[in-house]
């Protein structure tokens, strides 16, 4: 019976992946938003921006890589049931919400390595200074990586207010409905 036990519960919670790589990309991704701000000030010394464009684009190229990760977990890891007293559309929209948002934490990253690869500039990208980060194999031009930049950005901005109406659903499920929503995603065992 505990053994059963066990196994009904690997379906009522995520595991220790999914949500160690959900926080970490989170964390990560608002981090990124608020160095973007920081970064692209106008009165900010040359010597910082460039700085922290380095410590950007690294941070941004990790995203990359750990969004592919959890989407490659997702393919594989059988998914948590949805909580009990949720309706077929309130299902629906979650599942919707948290594939967009995992879509556009692998293409906003993305988005940021193709200025670089276009930029006339070819600044290198010095990743945590550690190593280079080649250029994708693409034609440079300064009407191509005005049109990256933009992208980057509305991007950027669309994932900030999808993230917070994200945090808005599970404070209300939490708060509101008083469910389990975001407990398991903490990694809490049962919700009383």
């Amino acid at each position: 019976m505990p053994a059963m036990r066990r196994y009904a519960d690997a379906f009522e919670r995520y595991n220790f992946l999914t949500i160690t790589l959900h926080w970490l990309i989170a964390l990560l991704i608002l981090g990124l938003i608020v160095l973007g701000f920081i970064m692209t000030r106008s009165s900010i010394d040359p010597a910082l921006q460039f700085s922290l464009f380095q410590w950007h684009k690294s941070f941004g190229m990790l995203v990359l890589l750990l969004s592919l990760i959890r989407l490659a977990h997702s393919f594989f890891y059988v998914r948590a049931k949805p909580v009990g007293g949720m309706s077929v559309a309130e299902h629906l929209a979650a599942r919707a919400m948290h594939h967009l948002l995992l879509l556009l934490a692998v293409i906003v990253p993305f988005a940021g390595w193709m200025i670089a690869s276009v930029s006339t500039l070819e600044i290198p990208t010095f990743a945590f200074d550690l190593f280079v980060i080649p250029h994708l194999p693409v034609e440079k031009s300064d009407a191509a990586e005005a049109w990256w930049t933009t992208a980057h950005a509305v991007l950027a901005y669309f994932v900030l207010a999808l993230v917070a109406l994200h945090a808005g659903a599970a404070l209300y499920h939490h708060y509101a409905r008083r469910d389990a929503v975001l407990i398991r995603m903490l990694g809490i065992r049962r919700y009383r």
